[in-house]
């Protein structure tokens, strides 16, 4: 079946009917050589030969113009590499774009903003010992010298001072040498009147203890700050005094704002209570006038038609309970201000 299928392609191939019938109509055209490997497809494979023809070579070689590299590229953030690179592939620049511009300081490689920093160990004593000797003394060894591999010691800071000190640490206990205060020669003992002994006074001492001219204008300023903040100003006795808030003290009948009134519709002479009494339940009047709290607060015996009031701002108040309700006096007074007591 399928020798059949290949024969009829083969025919198929070979000569067609609209070939021929445009052959016949141009006639001057030549016949062209049809290309192998335009038909191929066509033909029936051949035996023998049909594994040899199915291989082929995807990657030929091409012929380049250019010299290409082979080299391998490491990446420089790369911590490990598992294979051997040379020099030259450990060590090739990077690729990209390079800043003209950056210092040499900038391009180095850096794994922190200030810097390269690579982990060490640090005993935690030596280096409180160190910091605090610099701190103590200006001076400490050199961290940038392994003393395990050089013998000698070097220091940082204040050099001198290391050299004297025989490298001594905070932690190592010194005496501080001072020198002794020399003392006036004693003379033979023999001798009763010219004779100091241990009594002599010292070479620097100083005999006179009486101040200079500035240590005096100094003590001066001192006493008189002293006597001016110890010195208390006698306060001069306040008068006392009082402030009439309204025009005349009597009105046209010759009676004073301490009468008792009887136009309020309720006679307030009688010492019989009147039928109705009862405390407001609602708030009919606010007296202002004082500027700080109201101490005290008390009605005219019997009465009840003046109100006086005592305040911290030592004032005393006298108002109206009825009509305007003005205020009618005040009273200025200084120190302690405190209320009469009413007999009623």
């Amino acid at each position: 079946m399928a020798a059949a299928t290949a024969s009829s392609l083969v025919s198929y191939g070979s000569g067609s009917d609209s070939d021929n019938e445009c052959e016949a109509d141009t006639g001057a055209e030549k016949e062209q050589p049809v290309d192998p490997d335009a038909t191929a497809h066509l033909k029936p494979l051949q035996p023998g030969k049909t594994l040899a023809l199915s291989i082929l070579n995807p990657a030929p070689e091409v012929a380049v113009k250019e010299s290409v590299e082979t080299g391998t590229h490491l990446d420089p953030l790369l911590k490990e590499v598992s294979f051997n690179p040379t020099f030259e592939t450990m060590f090739a620049p990077e690729f990209g774009p390079s800043n003209p511009f950056t210092t040499q300081q900038l391009a180095a490689p850096r794994n922190m903003l200030s810097g390269y920093a690579e982990p060490a160990h640090v005993n935690d004593f030596m280096f409180e010992q160190q910091r605090r000797t610099f701190a103590t003394f200006g001076y400490a060894l050199d961290p940038s010298v392994d003393t395990h591999q050089v013998s000698s010691v070097s220091y940082i800071g204040a050099v001198d001072e290391a050299e004297k000190n025989k490298g001594l640490t905070v932690f190592e206990s010194y005496q501080k040498k001072t020198d002794k205060r020399k003392k006036v020669q004693g003379g033979d003992a023999g001798e009763i009147d010219n004779f100091l002994g241990p009594w002599a006074k010292y070479v620097d001492e100083k005999n006179i203890a009486k101040p200079t001219e500035e240590e005096k204008k100094e003590l001066d300023e001192i006493t008189a700050k002293r006597q001016k903040r110890g010195r208390k100003e006698e306060e001069a006795p306040a008068e006392e005094k009082t402030i009439l808030h309204v025009k005349d003290m009597y009105d046209y009948q010759g009676r004073s704002y301490l009468h008792i009134p009887q136009d309020v519709g309720i006679n307030l002479r009688s010492t019989d209570a009147p039928d109705k009494c009862y405390l407001p339940k609602k708030q009919i009047h606010v007296w202002s006038g004082h500027t700080k709290g109201v101490s005290a607060i008390r009605l005219f015996p019997r009465s009840g038609h003046l109100l006086l009031s005592c305040s911290m701002d030592c004032k005393i108040k006298l108002w109206e309970v009825y009509g305007e309700r003005r205020c009618i006096r005040t009273f200025i007074v200084y120190g302690h201000c405190c209320l009469p007591s009413f007999e009623l």
